[in-house]
């Protein structure tokens, strides 16, 4: 098994997250430093920060409603955390990606490195799925433009679908769905346009779906 690998089903890590701790001399192999790519097998000791790793069988999967206000780490740096909502035995565990802080629901967290990788690598492509209101309507060519040609922002172009949804008691909310997860991508896409994002709220993530689970609240997936 290649070692990244090896440590994402050994940790919380995910096979990136491997790759740094690698690269930083973090991982032994029988007591020499790791090189990124090495093929590990049973018969290896592989230490993490001089904890020796075991490659898991069982792990923990959730899916968490966040509500806005909280933010998706351990230090909240004086705000309220998602682990503020979560039973001290889930407070191992690490988010999939992220929501920001004024963002709302569908967060999977989970302490299975290699799903976790599933996830999040680009070449696997998950669909996201969000409903967003803006502080005025879309104009079509605005929508036309991100979903055809995209926005380039500082760190690439932007690009998603956009569909309205039913405005009669809300008005100017939309369905985004995208399969990348650029930090903030939704809300800079709309500003680079002139437009503010006033609510954001993830209803799916790959497979997963937030349904009916109440603001706040989670529950363990069997996976």
């Amino acid at each position: 098994m290649r070692l990244n690998k090896y440590i994402a089903t050994s940790s919380n890590l995910s096979r990136r997250a491997a790759d740094a701790a690698i690269d930083a001399g973090r991982v032994t192999i029988d007591g020499q430093t790791a090189v990124k790519g090495t093929e590990v097998d049973k018969s290896s000791q592989v230490k993490l920060d001089g904890t020796i790793l075991t490659p898991s069988t069982t792990h923990i999967t959730l899916v968490l409603n966040k509500p806005v206000g909280y933010v998706c780490s351990r230090n909240g740096q004086g705000s309220a955390t998602i682990y503020d909502l979560l039973p001290s035995e889930y407070h191992r565990i690490n988010p999939v990606g992220r929501l920001d802080k004024d963002s709302s629901g569908l967060l999977l967290m989970t302490d299975d490195g290699e799903l976790a990788n599933q996830l999040t690598h680009p070449r696997y492509a998950k669909t996201k799925v969000y409903e967003i209101a803006l502080h005025k309507p879309l104009q079509p060519l605005h929508q036309q433009m991100i979903t055809d040609y995209g926005v380039m922002l500082n760190d690439g172009v932007s690009r998603f679908t956009i569909t309205a949804i039913d405005t009669r008691h809300s008005p100017h909310r939309y369905q985004v769905t995208m399969t990348e997860g650029r930090n903030r991508q939704i809300r800079r896409t709309f500003a680079a346009l002139g437009y503010t994002v006033t609510s954001l709220h993830r209803t799916h993530f790959g497979h997963y779906v937030l349904a009916e689970l109440g603001v706040g609240q989670h529950r363990q997936l069997k996976v």
